[in-house]
């Protein structure tokens, strides 16, 4: 690929924002993002980008627009694009009711293979670059979702789920079948181009301790794969687990027992943690998931923001669809800050960003490689259109601090201001030319 040039408005965050402190430094309102193979070279104010660009290098202005790095989904499921919406009661009678007979549709190859072509282009549309992604137990599933990956060169995590207790017939496998079909799984694709591989038990109540525990040798014989479950979503699903585990004393234990607390796993929820599950998730270094839409749609409870950042928990933002309601990051982040405003800890425009973007990469542990830009992380990045809507316009139009834009933009935005979506510095999206901001070559 050439070297290429991008300006317009430009964010991006160099570290986490601290709490009443402005996060400006990768704010640059006439601002500009040059690359080269794929890769960050240079991100900055476009004066002192621009004279040392050559004629060779091309150069794609955005009026009305902001550059920002690519959205990172830490926990959404693939199989559940169709179901999304469904009304149900709490988290175990939506499972019963909608999951497991969606997800049993999945041993049709055909069906995985259309549903993930589907499922990334919506992706992409509404921003996500990166996601770790649910699949189902089906190995062909999870087959599909690296392919279609692999053809978008997306950075992407998944895995097969691991189930074989309290769940359909339909949809459980053995702990010796979850483990050699995850071992053959991992050898074919983690590390293959941007794909990455997570062990993937559904939640504690849906494995064996034998499926637990051969989870655990898969993380110990292939250092790098991660490790992507469930906690402390609903007040049901832990009682169960108590009474499944009464050897543990909480919830989180039973993955510490089986050694599945580690660096690299991500939890989704963490909605009712004790004091203690926080301190030592902090001290293990495991990441957690906050997935305010899903969380609200099945009345699951408020996420704890504050504790995260006492106990330095890493977290990142999931949209969790199809329990949440939306693929949109930017709507993951206006209901993210009403949670903080319940909880009494509202969080700021910089901390919403950060959760979508370097955040959600250090959940993942990949702010070396994506995030922000950083020169020589890899170029994710998307053009939101700041005329995206009348109203949108509007509200911008009488706005002039950065934090107060982004502030609008988070409560605002959807999918609609996406203009244009960057994988690796090529386009993958492109929102209609009726619809989204214009573009030159100066």
């Amino acid at each position: 690929m050439a070297r290429q040039a991008y300006r317009a408005s430009l964010f991006h965050l160099l570290e986490e924002p601290q709490p009443g402190r402005p996060a400006l430094e990768g704010w640059f309102e006439d601002g500009g993002l040059l690359i080269e193979d794929g890769v960050v070279l240079e991100a900055g104010a476009w004066d002192s980008i621009a004279p040392r660009l050559t004629r060779e290098v091309a150069v794609t202005r955005y009026p009305d627009a902001l550059i920002v790095p690519g959205f990172i989904d830490a926990h959404v499921h693939f199989p559940q694009i169709d179901m999304i919406a469904s009304p149900g009661a709490q988290l175990m009678d939506w499972l019963t009711h909608y999951t497991y007979p969606a997800e049993e549709r999945f041993s049709d190859a055909g069906l995985a293979r259309q549903t993930a072509d589907f499922f990334l282009d919506q992706l992409l549309r509404h921003g996500t670059t990166t996601a770790l992604v649910f699949a189902t137990v089906h190995k062909t599933a999870v087959e599909a979702l690296f392919e279609s990956a692999l053809a978008r060169n997306m950075r992407l995590i998944s895995g097969k789920v691991l189930m074989d207790r309290n769940a359909p017939a339909g949809i459980c496998d053995t702990a010796e079948t979850g483990y050699q079909d995850s071992r053959a799984l991992i050898r074919a694709w983690h590390g293959r181009a941007r794909l990455g591989y997570a062990v993937t038990p559904r939640f504690a109540l849906t494995s064996s301790e034998r499926q637990l525990e051969l989870g655990g040798r898969l993380l110990s014989e292939n250092p790098g794969v991660r490790l992507h479950t469930h906690l402390a979503e609903n007040h049901e699903e832990i009682s169960i687990v108590r009474r499944l585990f009464p050897d543990c004393a909480d919830y989180l234990a039973v993955y510490e027992k089986f050694g599945l607390a580690t660096p690299h796993s991500v939890f989704a929820h963490g909605v009712h943690l004790s004091d203690g599950e926080w301190q030592r998730l902090g001290r293990c270094g495991s990441a957690i998931a906050f997935c305010p839409t899903s969380n609200l749609f099945l009345g699951s409870g408020l996420f704890d923001s504050a504790s995260a950042r006492r106990n330095h928990v890493p977290v990142g933002f999931g949209t969790d669809v199809g329990a949440g309601t939306s693929l949109s990051l930017l709507q993951t982040m206006n209901e993210a800050y009403k949670v903080s405003q319940m909880r009494k800890s509202p969080l700021g425009a910089f901390e919403l960003f950060h959760l979508a973007t370097l955040g959600g990469a250090k959940a993942l542990k990949l702010d070396r490689q994506i995030g922000n830009f950083a020169p020589g992380k890899e170029a994710d990045f998307l053009v939101l259109d700041l005329k995206a809507t009348p109203l949108i316009a509007r509200r911008l139009a009488r706005t002039k601090p950065p934090e107060e834009l982004l502030f609008a933009l988070a409560i605002l935005g959807d999918d609609r201001m996406v203009a244009e979506t960057f994988l690796a510095g090529r386009s993958v999206y492109k929102k209609s030319p009726s619809n989204g901001p214009p573009h030159d070559g100066a």
